[in-house]
């Protein structure tokens, strides 16, 4: 299982009401800091783009984006309220070797089980160029669990992360914790961390 179904099928039915919460993208100061550490023209995947606000200011840009999400809504508003080249995939998709400079997950592998993280991270690790760029947005706590909308999350530690990090081969260049209110109208504690991998050419 890549992506919980019941999580999907929350993003699927609320993808206009998600869309109008990110409206105005709260990652703007983070997503700027990414691309500011990129080669011009970099090609960027956006795993989990959601419906695309990111995507299309890494497009506008100039950079090479590839946006990638699980819900079909999702991909359908990437692609018609953007003109992105938006594709269905998840976790579990194969990732060519060195294909990316970077690759953006601001809050999507929450969503992932905390036994396949570690794998996951491991293939973003070698689908990146050498050095390449990692950002990935998380909630912070312990356990698993569904929020009052039915979504599965799983929560790690700030220690826990950086563990899981370093052991797939990133080393963290910045890192900052934020409070936000999603979906589901709570607010809550999150990370977001910038790392590059420490593989050579």
């Amino acid at each position: 299982m890549s992506v919980d179904p019941e999580t999907l099928a929350v993003y699927q039915a609320r993808a206009d009401d998600y869309a109008a919460m990110v409206h105005s993208d709260k990652s703007g100061r983070f997503l700027t800091r990414f691309l500011e550490r990129l080669p011009d023209g970099a090609r960027v995947l956006d795993l989990g783009c959601g419906p695309g606000i990111a995507a299309a200011q890494m497009r506008d840009a100039g950079f090479d984006v590839d946006p990638v999400d699980a819900t079909p809504a999702m991909v359908a508003l990437a692609r018609s309220r953007h003109d992105l080249p938006a594709r269905l995939g998840d976790f579990d998709e194969p990732l060519d070797p060195a294909s990316y400079h970077g690759v953006w997950a601001n809050f999507s592998l929450l969503h992932a089980p905390r036994a396949a993280l570690p794998r996951y991270l491991d293939a973003i690790q070698r689908a990146l160029k050498p050095g390449g760029l990692f950002h990935i947005g998380m909630k912070l706590g312990s356990g698993e669990e569904r929020d009052t909308l039915g979504r599965f999350y799983c929560y790690h530690g700030r220690d826990d992360l950086a563990r899981l990090l370093a052991d797939a081969g990133f080393h963290i260049l910045f890192e900052d914790t934020l409070i936000e209110t999603g979906l589901s109208g709570v607010a809550a504690p999150g990370i977001s961390i910038l790392t590059r991998t420490n593989r050579d050419a």
